[in-house]
């Protein structure tokens, strides 16, 4: 099992509008691709001098061939959508995680 890590901060003053949207339109648009079989949410706990909110999504594919697949077929359009709608309100990084056992 291959874990998509997406650790995004939020600028407090558009977060309630960014968390409903992941909720709502972006990671529903995600799992729709079929590379991912389920995600979980979280927040950072302790982090308030970022000057904004951080979260962490987590994707779980059940190989690095979907993942691969998401991130040539799917990533580059879903991230522009973020992008477009949330320009300047957010940075995010993405990292890999093998679930080991």
């Amino acid at each position: 099992m291959i874990i998509y890590n997406v650790t995004v901060n939020v600028d407090q003053d558009v977060a309630e509008d960014w968390l409903n949207w992941m909720i709502d339109t972006h990671i529903p648009d995600v799992l729709n691709t079929g590379m991912f079989e389920s995600y979980s949410i979280l927040r950072l706990i302790g982090d308030e001098k970022s000057g904004g909110i951080t979260y962490a999504i987590q994707y779980r594919a059940q190989n690095m061939a979907m993942y691969e697949r998401y991130k040539e077929e799917f990533a580059p359009g879903l991230q522009a959508d973020a992008l477009q709608k949330f320009s300047g309100k957010f940075v995010a990084f993405r990292t890999l995680l093998e679930v080991v056992k």
